[in-house]
């Protein structure tokens, strides 16, 4: 989608490269620093920091943002982190935003307890702070998060693999984000919650940190394997990580017998389920929570009103096997309404 906002290209530099808003090249206004942000036009400001710019899924967050900034009217700062876990660049980015003068931040928190400082500094000075897809930890570092019940998206996949298994004996491999971050863990406990079991249960013989990333998914998938060749159960922290999975299990002739859930609901994703290399994932939906945090900001600072707690945006599980007991969309409603 093409830019909507009206950052300048003077203001991106001024910010510094932890704001991602375009080119510093030639064009800009001149503008020498964050005071010169919107040319004086007194346009609400909104900044949105990601955990990166490249996943696909916080591609389509930005991409809601943008639609929503242009068609309230408000001037749009966006930033995100050089790597998934990049606390410094988020802390700096927020600093940044507060001092060009943002209403609200919205923030996808790499590090759900190393950013609550920044946050609640950025809140002391009367940013509102509203945290997108992950909590803070504590949560109310933030005043409200707009986010997929990760929780509930864990428990929709492991209903399904749990019914999909039909009594049979099952080894289950885990293939996590990362120590820290609260999505991962909360798909992860979702999973076993909706599975049935605890952690530590026998059944559990494997369990990995991928970063959510497809190689390294792979190379945790080859890892476990050889520790319990007969894993028939694979969860996976995202599509990303699922494809790695099965990209190891091809390799080894075992694709067709081993089932691998996921979550996201990515187009790249949910064309996997379709295709049969993931069995089902359950779909969020980025771009609403991005929508529904610009709309906040612009309340708020037209009325004074803040936003509070939380705000589910979401989840369905989408598979072409449904299973007796577990509700789910097939592929066509995936693809209808998937992102990247």
């Amino acid at each position: 989608m093409p830019r909507t906002t009206r950052t300048s290209a003077a203001l991106a530099c001024a910010l510094g490269a932890a704001i991602i808003v375009g080119g510093c090249g030639g064009g800009g206004t001149g503008a020498s620093g964050p005071s010169a942000a919107g040319g004086g036009s007194g346009q609400v400001k909104v900044g949105l920091i990601t955990k990166t710019e490249t996943n696909p899924f916080f591609v389509k967050m930005k991409e809601g943002a943008e639609a929503a900034a242009k068609a309230s009217g408000v001037e749009l700062l966006t930033a995100a982190g050089k790597f998934d876990g990049d606390n410094a660049g988020q802390v700096t980015a927020v600093e940044n935003m507060v001092a060009a003068g943002v209403k609200g931040i919205l923030i996808t928190p790499s590090d759900s307890k190393a950013i609550v400082p920044a946050l609640r500094k950025a809140r002391s000075a009367g940013v509102m702070v509203i945290a997108l897809d992950s909590p803070t930890e504590p949560q109310d570092a933030t005043d409200a998060l707009f986010a997929t019940d990760n929780l509930k998206a864990g428990e929709l996949i492991g209903q399904y693999a749990k019914a999909a298994m039909a009594g049979k004996p099952t080894k289950i491999a885990t293939l996590d984000l990362a120590p820290g971050v609260a999505v991962g863990k909360l798909r992860h406990d979702g999973f076993l919650k909706g599975y049935g079991i605890a952690e530590g249960d026998p059944s559990i013989v494997c369990s990995q940190d991928t970063g959510g990333d497809q190689a390294k998914g792979q190379t945790a998938m080859e890892n476990c394997l050889q520790k319990a060749p007969d894993i028939n159960v694979v969860y996976t922290i995202n599509e990303p990580a699922a494809l790695g999975a099965y990209t190891a299990l091809k390799a080894k002739g075992r694709e067709k017998d081993v089932l691998i859930v996921s979550v996201d609901g990515g187009c790249t994703g949910t064309k996997a389920v379709q295709s049969g290399q993931i069995a089902a994932t359950s779909q969020q939906y980025p771009l609403k929570m991005a929508e529904e945090g610009v709309k906040a900001v612009l309340t708020f600072a037209k009325s004074g009103t803040k936003a509070s707690g939380y705000t589910d945006t979401g989840a369905t599980l989408v598979s072409d096997k449904p299973v007796t007991g577990v509700e789910s969309k097939d592929t066509a409603f995936g693809l209808q309404n998937c992102w990247g």
